[in-house]
């Protein structure tokens, strides 16, 4: 088994173009990925493709300009921008004769260091396993054979089915324990419910600036960097709009394209506070070149959680870098479709406030008007 070392890891990036488009955002993307891990990027290695190689994802010449790219930068680790299969993976570190990491671990350790409540580290730790699960094999067959020897004589099981079973049993009690935290979501959702007032969730693509935001509106000091997945956990906040009275904002975790399935069942507590919004406001990048493509990424995961019919709002943060103004752009119908601002620099802020004082006056309006209507009055009776 290789070991990891303790100083700062020297990178070999991978990047195959299996005909997915946005190839230099995707390797810009990764190298914020490894940057936000710890680890140094020495070098990039691309080539294309029209299919994935059944045995090393890359093939046998692709794989060879590898092993002489790790060696000539002397690095320790070569990280795949793609999923690789437990044999793959097998077979590259059995090549290379280094740690071979693909897009769903390097996400999931970037969440393991990420995580700082009991919750996003339960969370976090069962994704872990997960994926773990069918790379078992990897470092262990060595303990292929049967124990032996005074003191090793088990019950004629394999350490290797005796790891698969404790393993099982830690998922399980991880299931349990997050199911109590996901049960206990639901009662302060129900309250909030009775108590009537609009739920709004802050979703967009990682780095969009979400926290930032959060943090103008709440004042709620909630930990934002220039990072990806600078947060994990779930914040709440009320935030007042005016004679609409009050609405929960909640902060979430950033979506990314191609994110982990793992990750998307482990954090199934979190992501249901989404799913169980009145209104999302999907921040975006609008300085990245990218952006389109992250929207539509934000928009698979919601849809893969079932957010996908909740009603959202466009937020184009960042108009500090753009140059644009700040501005609420609407449909023919009138409805609102996206605001401009900049969370860093306050402009747009205050219209934002309005948007949400608009919708809440809405809500409140028609809920009035359900309450009216005879039918709502001879339920009552």
């Amino acid at each position: 088994m290789f070991e990891r070392p303790s100083a700062g890891e020297r990178a070999v990036l991978v990047q195959l173009d299996l005909n997915q488009g946005m190839l230099d955002e995707r390797i810009a993307e990764l190298k914020l990925l490894v940057g936000s891990a710890g680890a140094s990027v020495e070098a990039v290695v691309t080539g294309r493709r029209p299919k994935p190689d059944s045995a090393t994802f890359a093939g046998k010449g692709k794989v060879e300009e590898i092993a002489a790219t790790l060696h000539a930068h002397s690095a320790d680790i070569v990280v795949f921008n793609h999923a690789l299969s437990p044999g793959q993976q097998r077979n590259l570190e059995r090549t290379l004769q280094c740690r071979v990491i693909d897009r769903t671990a390097l996400i999931l350790d970037i969440f393991a260091l990420r995580a700082r409540s009991h919750e996003g580290k339960l969370q976090v730790e069962l994704a872990q396993l997960d994926h773990l699960s069918t790379r078992l094999v990897r470092g262990w067959t060595h303990l292929e054979r049967q124990k032996g020897g005074i003191g090793l004589r088990g019950p004629g099981e394999k350490q290797l089915e005796t790891d698969r079973r404790l393993l099982g049993v830690r998922v399980k009690a991880l299931k349990a324990r997050l199911g109590k935290i996901e049960k206990q979501r639901r009662v302060r959702r129900r309250g909030r419910e009775r108590g009537e007032v609009l739920s709004v969730s802050l979703v967009g693509y990682t780095n969009a600036g979400k926290s930032t935001l959060f943090n103008a509106l709440t004042k709620a000091g909630a930990y934002s960097a220039d990072q990806l997945f600078a947060t994990l956990d779930t914040t709440s906040r009320r935030l007042y709009v005016g004679e609409a009275g009050n609405v929960v904002l909640s902060d979430t975790v950033g979506f990314i394209r191609d994110l982990p399935h793992a990750l998307v069942a482990a954090f199934h507590a979190t992501l249901e506070e989404t799913a169980n919004a009145d209104l999302l406001l999907h921040v975006v990048d609008s300085a990245s070149e990218d952006r389109e493509s992250q929207i539509d990424a934000v928009n698979q995961v919601l849809d893969e959680i079932g957010a996908g019919d909740v009603p959202q709002i466009l937020v184009f943060n960042k108009i500090d870098l753009t140059r644009a103004s700040p501005a609420v752009n609407r449909d023919e119908c009138g409805n609102i479709s996206g605001v401009f601002l900049s969370a860093v620099s306050g402009s747009g802020l205050g219209l934002l406030r309005d948007v949400l004082a608009e919708v809440a006056s809405k809500a409140v309006q028609a809920r009035t008007e359900a309450e009216a209507s005879p039918v709502k009055q001879l339920e009552q009776l």
